[in-house]
């Protein structure tokens, strides 16, 4: 079965959201393979997100995404899970999210949106081997 990531970010975690976005995860029917409560360090959060290295909110995505604890998942299902997860996952900003997605019930802006998705199988396996390594 595909797997993709999925990471719930440090604003949500610290609200204390988790729980009602993993219940959004398994009643839409992912299957929660993997889960790791974790706190990035700089190198692997600047590995995580190396694609937006030479763009100008790199720093302040460095300092966010390292100020709490996140929680990292490999979710399964059948199908384009990647699509099927982005869908349920809704628009990077939330303003711009369908009503019903996750970023659209607990997202509070551009960047503090709630969770990452990965936007590609390519993106997920690349995450995955991150987040997972031991695996």
């Amino acid at each position: 079965m595909p797997s993709t990531f999925l990471m719930i970010k440090p604003e949500a975690v610290k609200a204390g959201l988790q729980g009602q976005i993993i219940d959004i995860l398994l009643k839409n029917r992912f299957a929660l393979r993997k889960m790791k409560l974790f706190r990035f360090e700089r190198e692997k959060a600047g590995e995580f997100y190396g694609i937006h290295k030479d763009k100008p909110f790199f720093a302040d995505l460095m300092e966010y995404i390292t100020s709490g604890d996140v929680i990292g998942m490999e979710l399964e299902k059948d199908g384009d899970v990647v699509t099927l997860l982005r869908e349920l996952v809704g628009a990077t900003d939330p303003a711009d999210a369908r009503p019903g997605t996750i970023r659209y019930m607990y997202g509070r802006s551009l960047q503090a949106n709630a969770v990452h998705a990965s936007d590609s199988p390519e993106s997920a396996e690349k995450e995955l081997a991150i987040i997972f390594p031991e695996e």
